[in-house]
């Protein structure tokens, strides 16, 4: 037994095993089970959420609304997100901060930080001499580096999610531009670090749109390939891409739909803000022009009133998209002077004429990479608000030759909803259809290297090396390896961006630093002198561009290897089994061929036969000799990174940065908790006040129970006029506790009076019901009773003490003034209620699954008599004895009648003659009759 014991252990442990990984599992899910998207555009984001139970769906804010702002507004004591922070433009500029994320991953001297201060003078940049890049100076102590600004968009952004999903939300997909090169995606994950989330992906816009695209469109992918052109015009750039959608097979789940990004072209400028700019640039000459002469100040040295104008700009587009001249107005500009003027959307489109002329760039710069040409795009479809503007559209159908733009997915939308379709699908919370994602390098990265060659002439000299690690367009995620041979001491080896020549002149100023990394290499020489008896196979440098863009460098190893001969005693532990398991089905060797570990080819036919010259062979030489095996050593090499493009804030910077937005955070939050209690005492004193000359409240208390309230209720607002600015929200929830404490007892009295109607008609017909029922349980004839005496007497017991409670008490309550504590209350008339209607629901769920009782037949299958003892009322009409009959003898049957077939219905016929008989009377089986007058409730 013990040994059948031991037998079983291992089974029990591996059981508990796997329920300790599910379980662990499961926990993991438990903090997982919502999933984020933030569609991050230059003007205003969406954010999408995937929960148990809800689809993707595109979050809602505080104002109901699908889109969202990314602004921010940073003032001295609180802050502002969103739509309530694109209102603070108008009247706070300086510390209201838009289209942030083009500054993120850039150095102070990069083109586009000297744009984004033409743009926006009102805000002032100053230079971080740590990173080489810029801050924003709201205050002498407040200063924000972009990638903070952006942490707390992102921080708003998941609250948003939080509060539509009702539960916490950690990890999501955000979306960047496709044309972000490796310094603007690092930039964005630290921003999400200080935002506290866990980052799944950052998914390309144009990916995460051509992913919703083909989720929603999947029955129309096949074996055959579709490419699709994305023209994308936003507000701060212009991407287009061209996609590929077809089957594939794959291993996990067979055919599959694939998309690919095939090529992509992209202006960094090209978008809505430049227009609006134009526009905001031409509203504000015509201003000009209207108070000139009455020697104004020029408006644009008014960063107030250039706000105005920009959000006028920003309408007066919109409405241009539609209309061919709308009428620009402000009130009071500036100086309280109006502002009123036409523009024509003729007009509009001369300012904007050269932007129009950089429409098809992009175009030609996906076809070019994607190495396609127009025949071979099926659809153009539209995405991006900037699409809208009507000679968007023509300029671009005629450079791409359809006869049509696609508008068939919602441009605000799409990549947001592709985003959160990714991450459900990275989340291990979710089971998605599977939908292979090959996104494609824009940049290409390659690792340059110098080593020392020795010419024919036995002149040595440096030879410059470069291998391409991920060519453009190439597909990621991916991992890539590098051997450097012939090393066999320290070195560097150097990380940049490949051939930019697609990029121009401008574009390439704007990318940054063309140089990534420098790697130093510690410990190749120590390598070597611990294997000198190996031969060396190269130093191999791992490589890793995930799913998110960003390249890494996983490890730097040194490699040997050598030849070891392989004895047949030695081996493996598998081997061994393998070779058991093939004996025990008959294919494995003889006992002779095991022992010497060969597999003889034809055996001798006599045990010691000898060889072919007749000599016997040697043991050695039976043995079958196994081909010597490569032995691998790995060392690992030490790895020092120079980070050349933009240096990553380092790790106690960064946890600053998040003490920091956690430190503004809370102090939202507090200033909402105690703005929140400031307005419940304010609403409480202002609504009591009002209650005080309502009649029923004034009916229920007295003059001087008013009077003293009231004062209260005054003392109170006048202290909050003069010192609530800087009560502690502890302070005001004090207040408000003290007034409800005076007024609770006027409120119950109030409220008990409100609701005796309801409740006491409502316990009015409990009783009534009951009663009936109670009585007609005790009509029930004593052969189909399925109550019991005691049952019934206990609902007749509960039924009475109600009423005698109810007369009782409302009989005292009428003695009692209005003004004092009522003695019939609410609770105690739902619990008389409750205990009333269980005694009911008893009773009836007891008839509810009551079977009948069988009644005993007579001979001739006709129910007996009911018992003598039984009342008229049970027995219905009793049955006469004719004179010289006895009682047992069967009564005479009543002729039939039509309301006796008609009551007769359920009853069978009984066969009493044979063939030919004649039909005899059917008779009235006893106990049944027609119910009489008084059987009726």
């Amino acid at each position: 037994m013990a040994a059948t014991v031991r037998r079983q252990r291992p089974r029990r442990l591996a059981c508990w095993a796997v329920i300790a990984v599910l379980l662990a599992d499961l926990l993991a899910l438990s903090d997982t089970l919502a999933v984020m998207s933030v569609d991050l555009g230059s003007e205003s984001m969406k954010v999408a959420i995937v929960k148990p139970g809800v689809p993707m769906e595109i979050v809602l804010n505080k104002e109901s609304r699908r889109k969202t702002p990314v602004t921010v507004t940073l003032k001295e004591n609180e802050r502002f997100f969103g739509d309530s922070a694109a209102g603070m433009a108008i009247k706070n500029p300086k510390a209201t901060l838009r289209y942030f994320q083009h500054l993120l991953g850039k150095q102070a001297d990069n083109p586009h930080v000297a744009l984004y201060r033409a743009r926006f003078p009102e805000h002032e940049l100053s230079f971080d001499p740590q990173r080489q890049t810029v801050h924003f100076q709201i205050s002498p102590q407040m200063q924000f580096s972009p990638e903070e600004v952006l942490g707390m968009v992102l921080n708003y952004s998941r609250s948003l999610a939080e509060d539509f999903a009702e539960q916490p939300i950690k990890d999501a997909v955000i979306t960047v531009p496709a044309f972000f090169n490796q310094a603007e995606r690092r930039a964005v994950l630290q921003a999400a670090r200080m935002a506290g989330l866990k980052v799944l992906q950052l998914i390309n816009d144009n990916t995460a749109t051509a992913l919703s695209y083909g989720v929603f469109r999947r029955k129309d992918i096949n074996t055959t390939a579709q490419n699709v052109m994305f023209y994308d015009m936003g507000s701060g750039s212009t991407v287009c891409t061209i996609v590929t959608y077809q089957t594939v097979k794959t291993k996990e789940a067979g055919m599959q739909p694939q998309l690919q990004i095939r090529g992509v072209g992209f202006d960094r400028t090209l978008g809505g803000l430049e227009m609006e700019l134009r526009l905001r640039e031409h509203l504000a000459g015509l201003f000009n022009e209207q108070r000139k002469g009455q020697k104004a100040k020029d408006v644009r040295e008014n960063p107030r009133a250039m706000a105005k104008l920009l959000r006028e700009a920003n309408r007066l587009k919109t409405v241009l998209s539609a209309n061919a001249d709308h009428m620009a107005q402000i009130e009071g500009l500036m100086d309280d002077v109006d502002f009123k003027a036409k523009v024509t959307r003729v007009e509009f489109e001369e300012l904007c004429a050269d932007l129009f002329e950089r429409v098809p760039g992009p175009v030609q710069q996906a076809l070019q990479s994607a190495e396609m040409n127009l025949d071979e795009i099926e659809q153009v479809i539209l995405v991006g608000g900037a699409t809208r503007v009507p000679k968007v559209q023509e300029v671009l159908l005629k450079a791409v030759g359809k006869e049509e733009l696609g508008k068939n997915i919602n441009a605000d939308e799409a990549a947001a909803m592709g985003a959160v379709y990714q991450a459900a699908a990275l989340s291990k919370a979710f089971k998605v259809k599977p939908f292979v994602v090959r996104d494609a390098v824009v940049y290409p990265i390659l690792v340059e290297f110098t080593r020392e060659v020795e010419e024919p002439e036995g002149v040595r000299s440096l030879k410059h090396n470069k291998r391409v690690l991920f060519s453009r367009m190439g597909p990621y995620p991916q991992r890539k390896v590098i051997t450097f041979n012939r090393y066999s001491h320290d070195f560097n080896f150097h990380i940049n961006y490949g051939d930019l020549g697609f990029l121009g002149p401008e574009d390439l100023r704007v990318f940054g630093s063309p140089n990534l990394t420098t790697v130093k290499l510690k410990g190749v020489g120590e390598s070597f002198k611990k294997h000198p008896d190996y031969e060396s196979k190269g130093i191999k440098a791992h490589f890793n561009l995930d799913e998110s863009g960003v390249l890494s460098l996983d490890r730097v190893e040194s490699v040997f290897e050598t030849l070891v001969e392989d004895s047949p005693e030695e081996e493996s532990t598998l081997t061994k089994l393998g070779n058991t398991i093939s004996s025990l089905f008959g294919g494995g060797t003889t006992p002779e061929a095991k022992e010497n570990g060969t597999d003889t080819v034809q055996k001798p036919s006599e045990k010691g036969a000898a060889g072919p010259e007749g000599i016997p062979p040697a043991p050695e030489e039976e043995k079958k000799q196994k081909p010597a095996k490569k032995q691998k050593m790995v060392e690992e090499i030490g790895v020092e990174l120079v980070v050349l493009d933009l240096p990553d804030l380092p790790e106690d910077e960064l946890a600053r940065s998040v003490q920091k937005l956690r430190d503004l955070t809370l102090r939202d939050l507090e200033k909402q908790e105690r703005e929140k209690a400031a307005n419940s005492l304010e609403a409480f004193i202002f609504e009591t006040q009002d209650k005080l000359y309502q009649p029923e409240y004034q009916e229920v208390s007295t003059e001087e129970q008013r009077e003293e309230i009231a004062g209260k209720l005054s003392a109170t607002s006048t202290w909050l006029e003069d010192e609530g600015f800087g009560a502690t929200t502890a302070m005001l929830k004090e207040k408000l506790t003290e007034l409800k404490k005076l007024c609770q007892g006027l409120f119950f009295r109030v409220e008990e009076r409100r609701k005796w109607p309801e409740r006491l008609s409502a316990l009015n017909n409990l009783l009534n019901h009951s009663s009936m029922f109670l009585k007609g349980a005790r009509l029930i004839p004593e052969m189909d009773q399925i109550f019991t005496e005691v049952e019934m007497t206990t609902l007749e017991k509960v039924i009475n003490e109600t009423w005698a409670w109810k007369n009782a008490t409302m009989a005292e309550q009428a003695k009692l003034p209005a003004t004092e504590k009522p003695v019939l209350l609410s609770k105690d008339i739902e619990v008389k209620m409750m205990a009333l209607d269980r005694e009911v629901q008893y009773l009836l769920n007891k008839a509810k699954f009551a079977k009948p009782r069988p009644r005993p037949k007579d001979k001739n299958g006709t129910r007996a008599e009911p018992p003598l003892n039984a009342s008229a009322g049970d027995q219905g009409e009793k049955v006469i004895t004719p004179a010289g009959q006895t009682e047992d003898a069967k009564p005479l049957s009543e002729p039939e009648t039509a309301e006796t077939r008609s009551e007769a219905v359920d009853t069978e016929p009984l066969e009493l003659g044979g063939p030919g008989a004649e039909p005899e009377q059917k008779e009235q089986p006893a106990g049944q009759k027609r119910p009489s007058k008084n059987d009726e409730l």
